[in-house]
């Protein structure tokens, strides 16, 4: 074997191990994208589950169950694309597909959580951060229209109000129960002016009445439970003017 033969496969098995290397390396990096993909989409698949299964019923409503639906079922099926043998994604996709066929007719099964603290209207707030956040990924992906992403973002702000509104009503109505009027003045009071400050307050005009009514009955009650102390008062001054009145003519008588 010459020495050129020599040179010739030992540069031949240089170029297969460059071309297996960079074969390996296609692979590898391929399985890393398809991982860090399907984490991806696993998070936003139980973020959206989250949403879907915890959100207050009283705010839930057939529309909105839609669209997580299809955000779940985005979600689904590409992790089936990555898996196409997983037949329990399958039976997912399959089952998801059925749901949002029912459109105005799918079920909401959402129990209702009063708003009573503040603690559960971060709670719900942090939900609908969260929705936020899936709605603008959908619209980037192509999930969802630019004119669905605008229609669910002024949803989403609607909601808002309605979770501020339930959760000033219930604050002023727990305190009123606690024979604490002015606590419950304070809530009301805050829940109107949380309304008026808002962009279109006509929307929830009913709403902004019956916080309103709520306001003067408290301050009535505040009102009406700061009379006996005044009275009290009054009589302690009169009370007081009497004696130093008496101290006064006797004074007189003696001197």
């Amino acid at each position: 074997m010459t020495p050129l033969m020599i040179a010739l496969l030992v540069g031949a098995g240089i170029v297969v191990l460059i071309i297996i290397g960079y074969f390996n390396t296609m692979i590898e990096a391929n399985k890393v994208q398809k991982a860090r993909a399907r984490i991806e989409m696993t998070d936003r698949l139980r973020r959206c589950g989250e949403i879907s299964e915890t959100f207050p019923g009283q705010l839930m409503n057939p529309a909105l169950k839609v669209l997580l639906t299809r955000l779940e079922l985005d979600f689904n099926q590409r992790l089936l694309a990555l898996d196409k043998g997983d037949a329990k994604l399958k039976a997912r996709v399959d089952e998801l597909n059925a749901l949002i066929a029912q459109g105005a007719s799918i079920p909401v099964a959402n129990p209702p959580a009063p708003i009573q603290t503040e603690a559960k209207a971060k709670d719900v707030r942090f939900l609908l951060e969260s929705l936020h956040g899936q709605i603008g990924r959908a619209v980037t992906d192509g999930v969802l229209t630019g004119a669905e992403g605008k229609h669910w973002l002024r949803e989403i702000r609607h909601i808002l109000v309605l979770l501020h509104i339930e959760f000033f009503n219930n604050l002023g109505q727990h305190a009123l129960q606690q024979q604490q009027p002015g606590q419950a003045r304070l809530a009301f009071e805050r829940g109107v002016q949380y309304l008026r400050k808002q962009p279109e307050p006509a929307l929830y005009d009913k709403q902004l009445k019956h916080l309103e009514a709520q306001l003067v009955r408290s301050n009535a009650q505040v009102l009406e439970k700061s009379q006996p102390a005044d009275s009290a008062t009054n009589e302690l001054t009169e009370g007081l003017k009497e004696t130093t009145d008496g101290d006064w003519k006797k004074k007189s008588v003696y001197d």
